[in-house]
């Protein structure tokens, strides 16, 4: 079963759960495990859902045997990579933890998601769990999104992060551009028009944090939205410049898989087909919470910062979380 809510949406959507068609894929980051929820989508009544009572006791047990990194563990890593970054000059380079949280006897999953709708009115929003599998969600990175009707495709480059009360710095700044770079080059390919509308770079508030962002807008041919989707994932707002090389670094580098982690969500309607990058988040467990956070890092990055971002960044769900302790 899913839930969720589209960004600046306050109505709750669900799927009919037939089983001979599917409107939402969950996409991992390496493309190697592909979820589907079966169903059309459909809206739900909000005080249908406000009346299902459903904990983390459904859930099944946390047999990882996985250990979090901690703060030191960590922050070598980080001197690790950034000296792998000034080697190699690479402009920037994605790494991600787990923070594994485990101090409850249960979860209120109804109530843990309702407060991530409240708290992130402009992300999209998501509660899952099918069968071994529960996810939850709240993120404003759009992949894409294609209208059906106008054959238009809209991207955006969503980097930097700083705590809202604080100004940018070069190192954020640096760190967005070489993003908004890589989707305006891949999307000069795509283009029917040869013009690609682009915004000016402007501040993107979510939650507790801020990121800096640069809007994108371009014609395209149907038949190619498959491959734009592609050459676009993952962009090196999760992964890094360039691509492959970045790719092959993380899988070496970070402790954990990533999972679904940093992949994206494809949910199509009767107008748009939407991707959705999936970075807030937590996989759930009837014992434990494994939440994602990572940061990108660049040759100026100061590894205690970084660790700072994704204490910041893991708040986003820990925060709403509705817990029984007893």
């Amino acid at each position: 079963m899913i839930y969720f809510k589209f960004p600046f949406d306050e109505k709750l959507y669900s799927t009919d759960e037939n089983q001979n068609t599917h409107s939402i894929t969950f996409h991992s980051f390496n493309n190697d495990e592909k979820i589907n929820i079966s169903g059309n989508i459909v809206e739900k009544d909000q005080s249908e859902f406000d009346n299902l009572r459903i904990n983390s006791q459904i859930l099944p047990e946390d047999r990882t045997q996985f250990t979090a990194e901690n703060k030191e563990e960590y922050l070598q890593k980080l001197e690790e990579v950034i000296e792998i970054i000034k080697e190699s000059n690479l402009p920037k380079l994605v790494l991600s933890r787990r923070k594994i949280y485990i101090d409850f006897k249960e979860i209120d999953l109804k109530s843990s998601f309702n407060n991530l709708c409240k708290s992130y009115p402009n992300a999209f929003k998501y509660l899952f769990y099918k069968g071994e599998t529960s996810w939850m969600g709240a993120f404003s990175e759009v992949l894409g999104k294609f209208n059906k009707l106008t054959h238009e495709f809209e991207a955006m480059s969503l980097a930097g992060t700083i705590p809202v009360a604080e100004e940018w710095t070069k190192k954020e700044i640096e760190e967005q551009k070489p993003v908004s770079t890589y989707i305006r080059n891949i999307l000069e390919k795509y283009s029917n028009s040869n013009s690609i509308q682009e915004s000016e770079t402007y501040d993107h508030i979510s939650g507790n944090i801020k990121h800096l962002r640069t809007d994108f807008k371009i014609k395209i041919n149907p038949e190619n939205l498959d491959h734009l989707i592609k050459d676009l994932h993952p962009t090196p707002a999760v992964c890094g410049i360039p691509k492959d090389f970045c790719k092959k670094i993380i899988e070496k580098a970070e402790k954990f898989p990533r999972e679904l982690y940093a992949g994206f969500i494809k949910i199509e309607t009767q107008d748009y087909i939407q991707y959705f990058v999936n970075l807030r988040c937590a996989r759930l467990y009837k014992n434990s919470v494994h939440l994602f956070v990572g940061g990108g890092i660049t040759a100026q990055s100061n590894p205690e910062k970084e660790w700072r971002e994704t204490e910041l960044k893991s708040e986003a769900v820990l925060k709403n979380l509705v817990i029984n302790h007893s």
